[in-house]
C-alpha cells in the first residue's frame, strides 16, 4: 500500500495517454488501408505475331471490253439487195452467206466473157495451124522467113488473146461469186444496217453488218505511267518477284462487286502512252464462253503483278488512326507492356494491311482489346487464331476465283 502511495501523481495519466494515441493511429491505418484502391488484374487482349510471309502485289485498275476481232461486212461488187439470209444478233461461221446480191447482171458477163474466150480459142487454133503450115514450108525453101515470122507472131497474139479473155470470164466468175456476201470471219454479227431493195455500190464507206470474235476476248486496261515504272524498278531490285509467264493474273470486279468466273492472262503492255492522260494499256485476255462480256463494257480489273515473299501483314482492325489519318499499332512490348506504334501502310490483300514500315517480324501486334488499354499499361497478351487459319499462314492464292482479292488505294500507296 505505501509503494503504490509514494508513486508520481502524473504517472498514470500519461501512460493511458499513449495507448490512446496508438489505438488512434491504428485506426488511420486501417482507414487509408481501406480507401486505397486494389490493383485488378491486367486486361486481356489478342494479339498476332507478325511474321514475313508471300503476299502477292494487287492493283485494281480500270478497263474496257473489246472483241478479239471484229469485221464489217461490206459488198464487193455493186447490185440490188434481194434478200437477208442472217438472224440479227446470231452466231456465224466464217464463209456464211448473208446477203444475197441480184445475180443476174453478173450471169450475162459470165456469159459473154465466156464466148469471148471461145472466140480467141479458135483463133489460136487457127493461127497455130497457120505457123506450123509455114514452118514446113521454110523448111522446103518454098516460104520466105518473112512470112514464117508473121505467122509464128500471130500465133503467139492469139495466145495471149485466149489468156487475157480467160482472165476476164475468171473476173466474172468472181463477180458473180461475189453477189452472195459471206461471213469474212466467225462470231456474233449485230443488226442489219442494210434491207431487201437497197442498191449498195462497191467501194462504198457503208457497211451492211458488222461481226465481233467475243469468246475469248480482250479487256484493255489502264495504269499511269509512275506506278508502271515503279513496278518495274521494284522488279529489277528484287523487292517484288515475277510471276510465271503461264499465270492466269487478273481478275474482273463485276457491277454488282462479284468477280468474274475466269481468270484472264496479261498479254502485253502498250509501249506508248496517252499524252492527255498519262497512262498506257495493258491488254488481258479472258474466257467469255457465255457472252457475259461485252465489247464496250466498263469494268474493273484485278491484276497482280508480281508477289512479295517477306512481307509483313496485320488484321485490319488492328489499325488504329490519329486525328491527322496516319495509321498505327498497338505493340506489346517485352516487359508486357503496350505502346502505339505508327506504321505505313500498304494495301489490303485477304483482308491483312500491308504494313510497309514500322514492323518488323517477330512484333506482337493487338488485334481485340484496344478499347481497354492505355499506353504503357501491363496486359495479358493472348495469341489469336482467325477462324479458318492459323495465324502467320500463307494467304490464299489470289488466281482463284473464290479467293479474297487485294484491294488499293492509291493514296494509302503513296
Amino acid at each position: 500500500m505505501t509503494s503504490f502511495s509514494t508513486r508520481a501523481p502524473w504517472a498514470w495519466p500519461a501512460s493511458l495517454a499513449a495507448g490512446f494515441v496508438m489505438v488512434a493511429l491504428s485506426g488511420c491505418d486501417q482507414k487509408q488501408q481501406a480507401a486505397a484502391p486494389v490493383p485488378g488484374p491486367a486486361p486481356e487482349v489478342s494479339i498476332v505475331t507478325v511474321r514475313e510471309q508471300p503476299i502477292p502485289y494487287v492493283r485494281d485498275l480500270p478497263g474496257r471490253v473489246a472483241p478479239l476481232r471484229i469485221a464489217e461486212v461490206r459488198s464487193r461488187v455493186s447490185g440490188l439487195v434481194v434478200k437477208r439470209t442472217f438472224e440479227q444478233g446470231s452466231l456465224v461461221k466464217e464463209g456464211d452467206v448473208l446477203y444475197k446480191i441480184d445475180p443476174a447482171p453478173f450471169v450475162v458477163e459470165l456469159q459473154s466473157a465466156e464466148a469471148v474466150l471461145a472466140r480467141t480459142e479458135a483463133a489460136q487454133v487457127l493461127a497455130g495451124q497457120q505457123a506450123d503450115r509455114l514452118e514446113q514450108l521454110l523448111s522446103r525453101q518454098t516460104a520466105s522467113q518473112a512470112q514464117y515470122d508473121a505467122a509464128y507472131a500471130s500465133q503467139k497474139q492469139a495466145q495471149a488473146e485466149v489468156a487475157g479473155a480467160k482472165a476476164s470470164r475468171d473476173k466474172a466468175r468472181l463477180n458473180l461469186g461475189y453477189t452472195d456476201v459471206r461471213a469474212p470471219i466467225s462470231g456474233r454479227i449485230g443488226r442489219a444496217l442494210l434491207t431487201e431493195g437497197t442498191l449498195v455500190e462497191q467501194g462504198a464507206t457503208s457497211n451492211l453488218a458488222t461481226i465481233q470474235q467475243l469468246d475469248p476476248i480482250y479487256v484493255d486496261i489502264t495504269q499511269s505511267v509512275g506506278e508502271l515504272n515503279k513496278l518495274r524498278r521494284d522488279l529489277a531490285s528484287g523487292e517484288l518477284s515475277r510471276l510465271s509467264g503461264d499465270t492466269a493474273n487478273v481478275h474482273l470486279i463485276m457491277d454488282d462487286g462479284s468477280l468474274y468466273g475466269s481468270a484472264g492472262k496479261l498479254l502485253f503492255s502498250d509501249v506508248t502512252a496517252d499524252p492527255s492522260t498519262g497512262q498506257v494499256t495493258l491488254r488481258v485476255l479472258f474466257p467469255n464462253p457465255h457472252d457475259e462480256l461485252f465489247p464496250g463494257m466498263y469494268v474493273r480489273a484485278r491484276i497482280k503483278q508480281g508477289i512479295d515473299f517477306d512481307a509483313i501483314a496485320v488484321p485490319q482492325q488492328s489499325i488504329q488512326r490519329t486525328n491527322d489519318g496516319k495509321a498505327e499499332v498497338w505493340v506489346v512490348r517485352e516487359d508486357e507492356k503496350v505502346m502505339l506504334q505508327p506504321v505505313e501502310v500498304g494495301p489490303v490483300v485477304d483482308n491483312q494491311w500491308v504494313i510497309r514500315e514500322g514492323l518488323k517480324a517477330g512484333d506482337r501486334v493487338v488485334v481485340e482489346g484496344v478499347q481497354k488499354i492505355t499506353a504503357g499499361q501491363q496486359v495479358k497478351a493472348v495469341e489469336l487464331h482467325p477462324a479458318g487459319h492459323e495465324t502467320g499462314t500463307k494467304p490464299r492464292d489470289t488466281d482463284g476465283a473464290e479467293a479474297t482479292p487485294a484491294t488499293q488505294n492509291a493514296a494509302q500507296v503513296r
